[in-house]
């Protein structure tokens, strides 16, 4: 029984050492990288500026798949029947993958998601064609009081970061305006530019993207986007609106800690290259780190807030 014993433990430690030099040569080939959305939006030209970074820092590649649907919901309630090896990483987004399960079943639960990074997030921002009558966010107010209801947002998704921007818009600057969600920036862009709304409750990076065709009326920020710097923010504008939407990666569920921190790892140093940040940062994102050891407290200071938020816009499901 002791021979055994001594056998078991010799075959366990083994094993160890055999997954601990697997983990530390990750990744070993190329890495399946789900977008929840279309191309052309946040976060698939995230996902591309990352790309790069994968092959510079590991050698290997990633091969970047878009599963669009039900506002990213139709990848992420799949995500965990993926193999958790490490090979397949998708990208989550807040407020979204808090709010969807808060408002119906979505065939996901929050808690059910292994987040393992969050890398960045955009601000929010009022965007219009460059030719719109709206100069600035004064005038957009001003029409949208005369007329309540007749100013249009087109927006990323219904309650995402867009939407509850444009309810606490509405709210702090005593306007009704009616939000028409798109299935990701990229269709939103397109409404805009094709003139089908009034304006898009949008993002300080499709103020870069999209330039001289458009212009930015207000940027929910603290201080003016460096990027943006002729935008003002909503305090400027005496409207306390801070707020953006975060983007990270998670990996499916069953994807064992030692595994889940390589990848947390590997995007944590992918993050911190100085060519990346310059990268993100002249697209119009602002930088986060939020690492897996950090994820059970920021998910839970989330959890907090948009739930808070879910009960003001009355989207809890009961």
């Amino acid at each position: 029984m002791k021979r055994f014993s001594r056998f078991l433990c010799a075959g366990l430690a083994g094993a160890g050492i055999v997954a601990g030099a697997a983990i530390a040569a990750y990744p070993e080939k190329t890495i399946s990288y789900i977008i929840a959305f279309g191309p052309g939006g946040e976060s698939d030209i995230s996902a591309r500026l990352q790309e790069p970074y994968f092959k510079k820092l590991t050698g290997q590649t990633v091969a970047i798949q878009y599963k669009a649907g039900a506002g990213g919901a139709a990848a992420w309630s799949q995500i965990n029947a993926a193999p958790g090896d490490g090979y397949t990483i998708i990208g989550t987004n807040l407020p979204h993958i808090i709010l969807q399960p808060l408002q119906k079943d979505v065939g996901y639960k929050t808690a059910e998601l292994a987040n393992v990074y969050w890398f960045h997030y955009t601000p929010d921002a009022i965007i219009v064609t460059a030719d719109s009558p709206f100069k600035t966010l004064d005038d957009l107010v001003a029409a949208a009081k005369k007329a309540p209801g007749a100013t249009t947002f087109t927006g990323s998704g219904t309650n995402s970061a867009n939407h509850l921007a444009q309810q606490r818009f509405d709210k702090l600057a005593g306007v009704k305006t009616t939000y028409i969600p798109s299935k990701g920036t990229g269709e939103s862009n397109t409404a805009l530019l094709g003139k089908h709304v009034s304006a898009a409750f949008s993002y300080t990076t499709v103020g870069t993207q999209l330039g001289k065709q458009v212009r930015c009326l207000a940027v929910a920020m603290e201080k003016r986007h460096s990027a943006l710097p002729d935008c003002p923010t909503f305090k400027e504008k005496g409207l306390n609106i801070v707020s953006g939407a975060y983007r990270g990666i998670a990996v499916p569920n069953t994807t064992p800690k030692a595994v889940q921190q390589a990848v947390s790892d590997l995007i944590g140093r992918i993050n911190r290259d100085p060519a990346f940040i310059k990268s993100m940062e002249d697209k119009g994102f602002a930088m986060v780190d939020v690492p897996l050891a950090d994820m059970p407290r920021f998910m839970a200071e989330k959890q907090k807030e948009y739930e808070a938020v879910a009960k003001e816009m009355g989207i809890v499901r009961k």
